[in-house]
């Protein structure tokens, strides 16, 4: 009797679906910024499993934009800085030249926020799109990284509508204090409009996770490269990791052994997710993920579960 238990123990084990098992360490809570329309402002969800996802403060405007002239807030991007201050960059325009920032020490009161005009050096820069941080602990700096299209200065093969306004490729300046900056630098060009770029750190190499924004013949969905240093040479990017759909605003995470790269659905105005445990071989999980209504391009990270309760005290009030 004792055997047949055990063995019914097991295969109902297996059968377990595996996300039961994408648990976070229990010290810690997934964070997920966001913005909704055009550009509103911060908004913040979380989650203990990394699929179901519920918005904070009742899905309200945490952080209104008040640089640019056109004082939007998208594509969204938080960190946990060396310092251990929450440090926030975002698209402020379609067409400015620079880039937003804040800081915060609890995700609910922020700096003063800056413009950093990191592509005003560029008369024919037309833009600034998609911002990310990543934190470099070895040389304790931050490389901040977005996309741009520079009017004829790389070979333009999408010959669409679009193609012919836009030509990007990902672009970086590196700080330690986000008061002086480095000189901006060219980060990847893999040879078409490129757009969206995220990175991680993965064992002894960094991972890019990015898009291939071509039209036509259309392209619009999710690839990843390699490199063995942050600021690269990057690789060319692989396959496309995601399906028949239009894809953008990548952000990951790895739970477990298994990576998953959250998206924004644009087209289709919802997110989906794919997973992989080799960063090759990829599956579609979408219709296991839940987000708030209306959410937009974001980013992920951790908290630990400390700072989420009081987090969570100040959204009920």
């Amino acid at each position: 009797m004792k055997k047949i238990i055990t063995r019914l123990f097991v295969f109902a084990f297996l059968l377990v679906p595996a996300i039961a098992f994408a648990q976070l360490n229990a010290d810690q809570v997934y964070m997920f910024c966001y913005f909704k329309g055009n550009g509103d402002g911060l908004h913040l969800a979380y989650s203990n499993d990394g699929y179901s996802w519920k918005a904070l403060f009742n899905d309200s405007i945490l952080l209104k934009p008040t640089v640019s002239k056109d004082k939007l807030m998208r594509d969204p991007c938080i960190i946990r800085g060396g310092d251990k201050m929450y440090h926030l960059v975002w698209t402020v325009s379609w067409n400015d030249r620079g880039i937003g920032y804040a800081s915060s020490r609890d995700l609910i009161h922020w700096s003063e926020q800056k413009f950093i005009p990191v592509m005003m050096h560029e008369d024919s820069a037309k833009n600034s799109w998609a911002p990310e941080l990543t934190y470099d602990a070895r040389k304790k700096r931050y490389m901040i990284y977005w996309a741009t299209t520079i009017s004829g200065r790389f070979p333009q093969k999408d010959t669409s509508a679009e193609g012919s306004r836009n030509n990007h490729r990902i672009y970086y300046v590196t700080t330690k204090n986000f008061k002086k900056y480095s000189k901006t630098k060219l980060l990847y060009e893999p040879g078409f409009s490129v757009i969206d770029a995220t990175i991680q750190k993965d064992k002894d190499k960094y991972v890019m996770f990015l898009k291939n924004e071509t039209r036509a013949p259309v392209e619009k969905n999710l690839r990843v490269a390699f490199a063995k240093k942050l600021t690269g040479p990057y690789s060319n990017p692989g396959s496309p990791i995601t399906g028949n759909y239009w894809a953008e605003g990548p952000t990951a995470i790895k739970i477990d052994n298994a990576w998953i790269v959250y998206f924004d659905k644009y087209r289709d105005h919802q997110y989906g997710a794919v997973t992989s445990t080799d960063l090759i071989h990829w599956t579609d999980i979408s219709d296991k993920i839940h987000f708030p209504k209306g959410v937009r391009h974001g980013t992920i990270f951790t908290i630990s579960k400390e700072e989420f309760e009081k987090l969570l005290a100040q959204s009920k009030m």
